[in-house]
């Protein structure tokens, strides 16, 4: 009796160390293409935007599996770009990094404009490509290119998986190089034997990465921060220029530390809106070729630029050796290569934005600021007079509806929306005159990628569901990537796309006019808009017609309360432009498009008085109100 007892426990304890074996085994024992999903999941990816074909089947195979398990879901685009911009809109408006899939050849290929807007505007992505099996690589074989290759200059940083067990580690690369110091887009190409190939599966956790020689700069140099706050201190013309790396940094509260702290005028780049508060009376908004004169005033005035996240982007300096000439200058950036490559600063700081400006704020409160409050009044007082004698207008047409009139209203109903933008004319409208929160503001800026804003506020939308978002477009852009209001309608996903239809792309014709003596080479559009309420009944959602200004409130209230994806099609004024405008080769004082009788000449650096910012009415160069020599 008694053996047969110790018999049957034995036993029972052979099938279980059996069945933990077979667990173990089952576990343990999987493809590369479990390894990627696997890893995905483990980086906390809830959404990837692709499309399938042969070279990555496998994946998908695994990603069906994964899908049915839950936690992870699969937005089918209808190309391969838009699952780039999705991706990249997702990323955008949520700080994490994005994730898209395509096959080999076409499908890779497909994805290259959406990765170069990604590297364009730091935008942190990774990119999953099927590739053809190990040894057809460089045969020629159906539906192969060389996408590492041909990524290169516009990537991060890429990898060809050529062993399965490496997937995991590469995953985990991948994610951190992505998503650490400057942000952008990293490739993955996976040949399909490699995604096939069994191996035993040791996964690699998040944050369990050692790259020797990836180690960026993430605390600003002690000495360097110093000066800067010397600099900041001893300024009588200060200006703060934010670009798209306060974004990255998430340091919008302390851009706003800073102004408040110093009183500094804030003006900040296309990638920048939304980084400080464009309510805020220190606020000159966005500055460049379609900034505010204000704001274009300020920075060829100011003693002290204060360049924080930004890279001195042409459509932004204008005329380079006549940008800011009269200024110091401060540069924070965490990419040392951006520091010193248009413009050579007094003070570089290379570190993480944020880092930087707490570690400026923290040494400020600790030494007292030893500075007067009032010091820069006479300055902001000459601001206050740009901004009274050369607003953003708004016109009003008899007969027409102008698109700067339909921009305020949907900010107005929509103060709080995530905008997406396409590009052009209707881009530089929005930037104008939508004042968008943080990360509230997706736009291509770098690149100037038409066709971004419907897939990016896809992105967006599917990544924060609750939330309002809505696309700017124009006639010319929506075209470029219509076809996927077929992904909106098979999930849902409830955007609002506003086109501005003035039947050209637009900033071509301000161009030719301008520029081209009036000769518009294909570049107007009326005759092959497609009918929006044919079109968006094709796909089962709602379209819209707005033609009049009585329309126009009523329809976007419509629009919005709607529960689903909507297209507005708003005619406006076809031949309006976009001003004001700093034409190519100008400087940002030389303007176009302002007011007749108030156009900045070489003469009108005396309309003001650099004292106390009054009008200088005089004819003896002296301020007529203080008494200063001009």
């Amino acid at each position: 009796m008694h053996h047969s007892i110790q018999n049957a426990v034995q036993q029972i304890e052979g099938l279980v160390r059996y069945s933990v074996q077979l667990q173990r085994v089952a576990v343990k024992r999987v493809s590369g293409g479990y390894a990627l999903i696997d890893s995905l999941k483990r980086h906390g990816v809830k959404h990837i935007f692709g499309y399938p074909g042969g070279a990555i089947l496998p994946i998908y195979d695994e990603l069906y599996r994964a899908e049915a398990e839950g936690g992870i879901q699969h937005i089918l685009v209808r190309h391969e770009q838009g699952a780039a911009h999705a991706a990249d809109g997702y990323a955008r408006a949520t700080g994490q990094v994005g994730v898209c899939f395509g096959t080999s050849g076409p499908g890779a290929t497909n994805l290259v404009t959406g990765i170069a807007t990604a590297h364009m505007d730091s935008i942190p992505m990774v990119v999953v490509t099927g590739q053809v099996p190990r040894h057809a690589i460089g045969s020629d074989a159906f539906q192969e290119t060389d996408i590492y290759g041909i990524s290169l200059p516009i990537v991060k940083h890429s990898y060809v998986v050529r062993d399965p067990r490496e997937m995991s580690r590469i995953v985990a690369e991948a994610f951190h190089i992505a998503s650490t110091g400057r942000p952008g887009p990293v490739l993955i190409d996976v040949p399909k034997d490699v995604a096939l190939e069994l191996f035993d599966y040791k996964p690699v956790e998040p944050g369990n990465v050692k790259l020797p020689g990836y180690r960026p700069t993430v605390k600003g140099n002690p000495r360097q921060i110093s000066q800067a706050l010397r600099l900041i201190r001893n300024a009588n013309q200060p200006l703060l220029y934010v670009g798209g790396g306060a974004i990255a940094a998430n340091a919008h509260a302390e851009i706003k530390e800073l102004a408040e702290r110093f009183n500094l005028p804030v003006t900040t780049t296309l990638m920048g809106l939304g980084a400080f508060d464009e309510h805020h009376s220190l606020s000159l908004g966005m500055l460049g070729m379609h900034g505010t004169a204000y704001a274009n005033f300020a920075v060829t005035e100011c003693d002290l630029l204060i360049a924080v996240g930004a890279r001195f982007d042409d459509r932004v300096t204008g005329k380079l050796d006549e940008f800011a000439s009269r200024a110091k200058v401060i540069h924070i950036d965490i990419d040392p290569a951006e520091v010193g490559k248009n413009r050579a600063p007094d003070v570089p700081i290379v570190g993480d934005v944020r880092q930087v400006l707490i570690d400026l704020l923290r040494r400020s409160k600790q030494d007292g600021d030893m500075r007067d409050p009032e010091r820069n009044q006479p300055w902001l007082n000459r601001i206050a007079r740009w901004q009274e004698d050369y607003p953003l207008e708004v016109p009003h047409y008899p007969d027409s509806l102008s698109p700067q009139e339909v921009i305020v209203e949907v900010g107005l109903q929509a103060p709080n929306a995530y905008y997406t933008t396409d590009v052009g004319q209707h881009q530089m409208w929005a930037a104008q005159f939508l004042k968008c929160g943080p990360r509230r503001w997706i736009s291509s800026a770098g690149l100037g990628t038409m066709g971004y804003g419907v897939p990016a506020a896809m992105g967006a939308k599917v990544a924060l569901p609750d939330e309002e978002v809505i696309c700017i477009s124009g006639d010319a852009s929506f075209q470029m990537n219509l076809q996927e209001l077929g992904t909106l309608a098979q999930y849902g996903i409830n955007i609002k796309t506003v086109i501005i239809n003035n039947g050209w792309q637009g900033m071509v014709r301000q161009w030719q006019e301008a520029f081209y003596e009036e000769r518009y080479s294909s570049s107007n559009m009326q005759a092959g808009m497609p009918d929006i309420i044919k079109l968006a009944d094709a796909y089962g959602i709602k379209g819209m017609v707005v033609r009049s200004r009585d329309e126009l409130k009523g329809a976007i209230a419509q629009m919005l309360a709607h529960k689903g994806p909507v297209i507005v099609d708003i005619r406006v004024k076809k031949d309006e432009n976009c001003y004001p405008m700093v034409a190519p080769g100008k400087s940002n004082s030389q303007m176009i498009g302002l007011p007749q009788h108030k156009k900045l000449d070489k003469a009108a650096e005396l309309l003001y008085c650099s004292s106390c910012g009054a009008k200088n009415i005089s004819t003896n160069n002296f301020c007529p109100e203080c008494g200063t020599k001009l």
